[in-house]
């Protein structure tokens, strides 16, 4: 029987900044969104900086990378659609970070960015990178935007890289049906 230990955050067991890319994928060809909430920006900014780092360390050129911010976490998913109407990207990585307060205003911002972000991605069949921190203080944000817990930015960039690859590997043309190795 499985007891969910409500102690353990998933960073307190896997720092987010450790990640191994096994594909040899040419990541110069790929072009990403990344799109940052600017509310909790002590936090935001510093996500935003290890996702970019990550990407250029990984050969991702920086003018195939759009950068923009919008007001809060609420509108990740309108500036994410916006971004796959507009522009030709392989991944859209957004970034936010939703502390608790007296209420519960967070579950209903984390669940709806969370439950929208999702859609868009399956109907719009491109990588939309959920980067959205769910903590409980600043305290526990802080560990994971390059403190003690690594940096959820590095993780997103990992993800939206693979999936980017991934979903380059099988979107194939018909004439190329059967030959996928």
């Amino acid at each position: 029987m499985f007891v969910k230990n409500k102690n353990k955050m998933a960073s307190k067991v896997k720092n987010l900044s450790d990640y191994k890319i096994e594909s040899k994928a040419d990541y110069t060809q790929f072009s990403f969104a990344i799109i940052v909430s600017e509310y909790h920006d002590e936090i935001t900014a510093a996500l935003a900086k290890g996702c970019l780092e990550t990407m250029q360390e990984h050969g991702v050129l920086p003018n195939s990378i759009i950068l923009d911010y919008i007001p809060g976490a609420y509108e990740l998913p309108a500036a994410a659609a916006l971004i796959l109407e507009k522009y030709e990207v392989d991944a859209v990585i957004c970034l936010g970070c939703v502390i608790k307060g007296d209420t519960d205003h967070d579950k209903y911002i984390n669940q709806a960015v969370a439950t929208e972000l999702t859609r868009l991605s399956t109907e719009m069949l491109t990588p939309v990178i959920l980067g959205l921190l769910t903590t409980n203080d600043k305290e526990q944000a802080l560990d994971r935007a390059g403190g003690k817990h690594g940096n959820k930015g590095v993780e997103c960039a990992i993800a939206a890289l693979k999936m980017a690859a991934f979903y380059d590997r099988h979107l194939l043309d018909e004439d190329d049906f059967g030959t996928l190795n």
